[in-house]
């Protein structure tokens, strides 16, 4: 199986194209050679007519060209012939998506005024009670036919109105008939959505789209992976446009980082035809960092044809972290074998944050760049080695980009029989001007993530970032939101929608005020219940809105307290975490 052509040059993946609208009145084309789509969704109540008419214009006024609105009831996707008859009297042509989840009789009433009905096939035709049954082959099929006679009105309407679908699967919202047969796994997402696009290929409708979307930017790659591959088995014909994003993200720094990690990755790798980075923050804030993260992708892809290889240097369908010997970097810090990946910084970022460095401090550097024995490598070029405990890198000024210059040297290390510990960068080619800081994080993100993903890589070197202190960070944070290292605090939180019963943005704001110095816990922060408990992925706890004014806290995916009032649901969440032994007390700082 294969996902793309080579995992060193780029080529685009080639797909159809499917019509979100008419083209001719404000309509988008997705796929085939036209541009990647930028899209978003708005946060308000679905029933505030004159709130998600604003909203929407806002995002339009800051480039997003497609936007969504959930529908979580047969009322609310009503509501949605108001919404769109507003925009369109404001001159507003932008394409609606309508979101379902669990009612098909919602999608029925949305696909009549909308471009686009996103459908998850984990709760559309399902109720999720994570049940655990043995399905024979014949109730197994029975399932489907029960599937099929749920999804196909929906189809056979899209097809009728020309309208176009989003087959969008979720890790952790699978049905509980996928999670038996195939678990919690990107075979279960890709093999689920796969089940509602031969529903709608049977009655010769093919104006869809795919998206597999995680919280974990490593499941995320290899789902989607996994789904092209598939594809391509099934035959051309089966080329249908993608939809990228790393769903519950989250905020500030790390929700950018996880989303260039997961979206970037791919983008370089020729996949992905629409995008959204969700953000915990105003929709708004997503468009910037969807085209600063486009805007990069000619840079950090290689054009030139020499280096165009179909052998992968790692399986792109397991994650595994490559085998290195374990090595020393300086006198107190090893790397490579069973070693966490490392942080190394440049001298001058060490001269600079050194003395700031508390004996406690979890984010510090740990060996500095121009005091390593390390061999540096042009990796275009033929060289020896005879020691596999020899530190090695990409050398400075190669003219590759550097996320093939470093799978290059790993697949050369590899025919030459070498595991030899690798040090990532995230440039090798300086700019002449410093890269300005979003742009650096991002880049930063793109090249280490993809590549960390890819498992490759003993200890990571940030230089993009010209702030001493910002770099050592970024590099620190990089390796949190692949999953390398756990320095703080993990937060899974959704971006908000109409169908959340809380201010995201200022309960996020509480939580991390109260717990973000616990190292290592994972908490997953969900507006309603579509987005948990199934989608908190692996979360050690869950703060999920139940009803209006209402929480429910998990630990897992179990619910264990319901109803909490919300003034109390905070400090409730506290009195868990310490219930299972995983507080801390905050100390006081000097």
């Amino acid at each position: 199986m294969r996902y793309c052509e080579s995992p060193y040059f780029f080529q685009r993946r080639k797909t159809r194209e499917i019509y979100i609208g008419d083209p001719a009145h404000g309509g988008v084309i997705i796929g085939g050679d036209h541009p990647v789509v930028k899209q978003s969704m708005i946060t308000c109540d679905t029933m505030d007519t004159a709130a998600s008419v604003q909203q929407t214009l806002d995002l339009v006024a800051v480039g997003c060209q497609i936007v969504r609105i959930t529908a979580p009831t047969v009322k609310d996707a009503a509501n949605l012939q108001n919404i769109v008859a507003e925009l369109r009297a404001k001159k507003c042509l932008v394409p609606i998506v309508a979101d379902i989840h669990f009612k098909p009789e919602a999608a029925l009433e949305a696909v009549k005024w909308v471009e686009v009905i996103r459908v998850n096939p984990g709760n559309y035709a399902d109720t999720k009670k994570f049940a655990i049954k043995e399905y024979s082959d014949a109730q197994y099929a029975e399932e489907l036919k029960r599937i099929e006679e749920k999804f196909t009105p929906l189809v056979l309407e899209c097809k009728r109105l020309k309208r176009a679908m989003r087959i969008g699967t979720n890790h952790g919202s699978l049905s509980d008939r996928i999670m038996n047969r195939f678990g919690d796994s990107p075979l279960g997402m890709v093999e689920s959505a796969l089940e509602f696009a031969h529903i709608c290929r049977k009655h010769d409708f093919h104006n869809f789209k795919f998206s597999m979307k995680s919280s974990n930017p490593k499941v995320m790659i290899e789902c989607y992976r996994l789904l092209v591959a598939r594809l391509n088995d099934l035959g051309l014909d089966w080329n249908y446009p993608i939809h990228l994003g790393v769903t519950e993200a989250g905020e500030g720094e790390d929700g950018r980082i996880k989303s260039a990690i997961g979206i970037g990755s791919l983008l370089c790798d020729g996949l992905g035809d629409t995008i959204r980075v969700s953000l915990t923050e105003d929709s708004p804030h997503e468009i910037p960092v969807c085209r600063d993260l486009l805007s990069l992708i000619p840079k950090l892809t290689n054009h030139d044809p020499r280096f165009h290889d179909a052998n992968f240097p790692f399986d792109p369908f397991h994650f595994e972290k490559r085998t290195t010997p374990e090595i020393a970097l300086n006198e107190t810090v090893k790397c490579g074998g069973e070693q966490l990946i490392r942080v190394v910084v440049t001298r001058g970022t060490w001269d600079k944050v050194a003395p700031k460095i508390r004996p406690k401090d979890d984010v510090r550097p740990e060996a500095v760049y121009e005091d390593l024995n390390v061999f540096e490598i042009d990796p275009t070029q033929d060289f020896e080695i005879n020691c596999e405990t020899q530190l090695v890198t990409v050398k400075d000024g190669v003219k590759l980009p550097a996320i093939t210059a470093f799978r290059l040297l790993a697949a050369k290390l590899k025919r030459l029989g070498r595991n030899n510990p690798i040090l990532l960068k995230d440039c090798i080619n300086f700019e002449p001007v410093p890269l300005l800081p979003n742009i650096a994080l991002i880049q930063a993100g793109v090249v280490i993530g993809a590549l960390l993903a890819d498992g490759i890589g003993d200890a990571i070197l940030v230089r993009g970032e010209s702030g001493a202190g910002l770099s050592l960070r970024l590099a620190y944070n990089i390796l949190q939101a692949a999953g390398c290292r756990s320095f703080k605090t993990d937060y899974v939180a959704c971006p908000s929608c109409g169908r959340t019963l809380f201010n995201l943005q200022t309960v996020t704001a509480k939580i991390k005020a109260r717990t973000e110095h616990l190292k290592g816990v994972k908490i997953a922060i969900m507006g309603c219940i579509v987005n948990g408990p199934g989608e908190m992925a692996d979360a050690d706890f869950g703060y999920v809105g139940g009803a209006p004014n209402k929480i429910n806290l998990y630990v897992g995916k179990t619910p264990i307290k319901f109803n909490i009032p919300e003034a109390e649901a905070v400090e409730r969440l506290v009195d868990l975490i310490k219930e299972h032994n995983k507080w801390v007390e905050l100390e006081p700082t000097a």
